[in-house]
């Protein structure tokens, strides 16, 4: 597929130069990239794409409470720009607030936004916030896409200092491999910038504006890839320094010192991560920014995506420690036991008297006493002793005469070990921090191997569920027997052949597992399934819940990675 640019569509009679600065400054406060009623800092520098200035059109004069397709609500006017302007909407037929870009039908880049908008609506990528709506109506043309009132901006997260390691990692890693998705189906952002970049409350980043930001602006790109591959470049650059990697101030961050060009980010600031910051110059090369290095330039999101999975994985930082408080001494082991305490009200050091304890019986009377109880207790043990030895001695005489009767009644079929024979499955649930569709799970156990538990859409990692922290464990499906049985065997259909999983049983006393740890018990050890699973045990295993545990996922179409299970039937000895 030849690559091309959706939001270069029908934008060629736009014509116009560069705009001046007056106009750079005034895009600032495009509402496209504003999200919460935040807007953009400064411009993005447009190195490999184009500006064209739009030919002056009057923006739509709405109101908040307008209502389009007697569905989408107009509430707050984020920003007026340019001949468009951006509103936070609700869309009252769902019930779920909205973003709305609006602009007049004879606008010169009209028909470019509504065709970048239908485009970027087809990709139905999960890391991309999506488009859900692109109509022409009564000389208006307006775009509807999520809005994600739980998410943060990558402008905001940044005021407040640079990232850690782990979650700079995280942010190019998913945005690189998002960008390569998009670039494969012919699609360029062209406006990535950190106003762009949304992170959810789970941790993941979403890219806003896939198209659709460009269309809007005008902007076009002969090299879209290398483009956005540096736009990615800048934003790691940004995470690792808190600063923007040309001389311009721009994002709330400041530009680079003047005249010193591209520096390392280990040069910006102490302790940043070696292989991310030169990840980060071999995105951002250009005019031999990377001649020192030894790695060539990454020139498109496919490279730097491959780059990322290349290095060692950085692990998240472990959670601070907080030291126990210091072991204060009692008043014994500090050796003042029995001595005079000073009260703390007390004035001049006043002393609270000393209780002192009783005497012990010492007197005559009380040596008779003690005595005498001592002579009870004698007595009492010897009573008992005897009493228990007469026990005894008769009941050995009666087992004599009784051994041969209990020996022949016992009989073969007593020592034949119980049948196995399917359990019954009382309920199923979805193994995982961040359950994978638990609307599903049932499925797993309905006794139709035509219908199953079906995972999302992974990428990377050797089907590692993403790498993402909330699948550190993998996934799969809990059984629940309803009360401990002794299972002895398990029979599981998977989706496909090539799923990484193991079979494990909790202890029986677990009445509420959560996390892997609560499964002690090993029945298949881990390892790559062909679509059935079968196993037995010679000795039962006791407990009532068994989780079928999935640490990989095999190939599914395309470069994504896909799981599921079929059928789950448990065996054992129950009555």
């Amino acid at each position: 597929m030849a690559e091309r640019s959706t939001a270069a569509v029908d934008v060629a009679d736009n014509g116009g130069d560069e705009p001046p600065a007056a106009d750079a400054a005034k895009a600032t406060a495009d509402g496209v990239d504003t999200q919460n009623g935040r807007a953009a800092d400064g411009p993005m520098p447009e190195k490999d794409g184009e500006r064209r200035k739009a030919a002056p059109a009057a923006a739509p004069e709405l109101h908040s409470g307008h209502k389009l397709a007697r569905r989408y609500r107009l509430e707050e006017c984020v920003t007026r720009l340019d001949g468009f302007s951006s509103w936070r909407a609700m869309d009252e037929k769902l019930r779920r607030a909205v973003g709305v870009h609006l602009l007049p039908a004879d606008h010169p880049r009209a028909r470019a936004v509504l065709a970048a908008a239908r485009s970027s609506a087809l990709l139905g990528d999960p890391r991309f916030v999506h488009v859900l709506d692109a109509v022409e109506e009564n000389d208006l043309v307006y775009v509807v896409h999520e809005w994600l009132p739980d998410a943060t901006e990558l402008t905001a997260i940044l005021a407040a200092g640079p990232l850690e390691a782990h979650e700079a990692y995280q942010l190019v890693t998913q945005v690189s491999q998002a960008m390569a998705a998009a670039h494969r189906e012919g699609l360029a952002h062209l406006r990535l910038t950190p106003s762009a970049i949304l992170r959810t409350s789970t941790g993941q980043y979403r890219i806003r504006g896939l198209a659709v930001n460009a269309a809007l602006r005008g902007i076009t790109s002969d090299t879209p890839q290398r483009a956005d591959t540096e736009a990615i470049g800048a934003l790691l650059y940004a995470a690792l320094t808190q600063r923007w990697p040309y001389e311009e101030d721009a994002y709330g961050l400041t530009g680079l010192p003047k005249g010193v060009g591209l520096i390392p980010p280990d040069q910006v600031r102490a302790g940043v991560h070696r292989g991310l910051g030169e990840l980060a110059m071999r995105a951002l090369a250009n005019d031999g920014a990377t001649a020192s290095r030894q790695e060539p330039p990454c020139t498109t999101p496919e490279e730097l995506a491959k780059a990322v999975a290349a290095m060692p994985r950085i692990r998240p930082p472990e959670p601070a420690f907080t030291a126990p408080p210091e072991y204060q001494h009692t008043t014994y082991q500090q050796g003042s036991y029995g001595r005079p305490q000073t009260h703390p009200g007390a004035p001049g050091g006043h002393t609270m008297p000393v209780i002192v304890p009783p005497p012990p019986l010492q007197s005559r009377t009380g040596r008779v006493l003690k005595w005498g109880v001592a002579a009870l207790l004698i007595a009492a043990l010897g009573l008992g002793s005897w009493q228990l030895a007469d026990t005894l001695l008769e009941r050995v005489k009666g087992d004599k005469g009784g051994a041969s009767n209990s020996q022949s009644t016992k009989t073969k079929e007593d020592e034949k070990p119980k049948e196995s024979k399917p359990l019954h499955l009382s309920g199923a649930s979805v193994f995982g921090k961040e359950p994978i569709k638990p609307e599903d799970a049932g499925k797993a156990i309905d006794g139709d191997p035509g219908t199953g538990w079906v995972t999302k859409v992974f990428y990377g990692y050797e089907g590692k569920f993403g790498n993402l922290d909330d699948y550190d464990d993998g996934s799969g499906i809990v059984v629940d027997l309803g009360s401990v049985q002794e299972v002895t065997g398990i029979e599981v259909e998977m989706r496909g052949a090539g799923h990484k999983v193991e079979i494990r049983a909790a202890a029986p006393e677990i009445t509420t597992p959560h996390g892997i740890s609560d499964f002690s018990q090993e029945f298949v050890k881990l390892g790559t399934a062909g679509k059935k699973l079968q196993a037995t045990h010679d000795t039962a295993i006791k407990t009532r819940f068994v989780l079928v545990h999935i640490t990989a996922l095999p190939a599914d179409s395309g470069d994504g990675y896909r799981g599921g299970i079929n059928e789950i039937k448990v065996l054992g000895t129950a009555e």
